[in-house]
């Protein structure tokens, strides 16, 4: 977490939490969604406006976590801008020297490989579980060739529950009230 936040939350402890407003798709890319796109219904029918901007990507992503119930967020300054997760809170790009990068940047370690009913594949590392890039499904298939990973089958309306993640934490605060 940036030192700057960390300050901004000392000062500022009790600046409500923010939810809906930010979104993280299949590809990780991050989308704003303002009143009127919420209003459209969920986030995997409608993302808003897709971030453009380096340094603000970058901060955002220097700057996620996630919370005990599982709840995925951006430390922006004092306040907790929860994620609406179009499939899970990790997207990874495997890199040509072999490597698995996070969304986010970060360099991850492959645990173990999953595939879902639609051929999707998914890999739990150790920072969490995240998909696969669609653009690197062929290079993980020749990783499952080569037994490098092994493949376990998995449903995708389980996943949330097995790794303990919040796809909508805004609709999961509209059913706690």
């Amino acid at each position: 977490m940036d030192e700057l936040v960390k300050q901004a939350m000392a000062k500022w402890p009790n600046v409500p939490d923010c939810y809906g407003w930010l979104g993280l798709d299949a590809r990780g890319d991050w989308y704003m969604r303002d009143d009127s796109v919420q209003a459209l219904g969920p986030f995997s029918r409608n993302k808003g406006s897709k971030l453009q901007h380096d340094k603000l990507k970058a901060f955002i992503a220097r700057n996620y976590l996630a919370d005990a119930q599982g709840r995925w967020y951006f430390q922006n300054g004092p306040q907790r801008v929860f994620v609406e997760l179009e499939i899970t809170p990790w997207v990874w790009l495997l890199q040509p020297d072999g490597s698995v990068q996070a969304h986010t940047g970060q360099t991850v370690c492959p645990q173990r490989c999953f595939v879902d009913e639609q051929g999707h594949v998914y890999l739990e590392t150790d920072v969490g579980f995240g998909l696969v890039h669609s653009q690197d499904v062929g290079v993980a298939a020749q990783h499952v060739e080569t037994g490098l990973w092994v493949p376990q089958h998995i449903q995708t309306q389980d996943m949330a529950h097995r790794f303990g993640f919040v796809l909508s934490p805004q609709n999961a605060l509209q059913q706690q009230a």
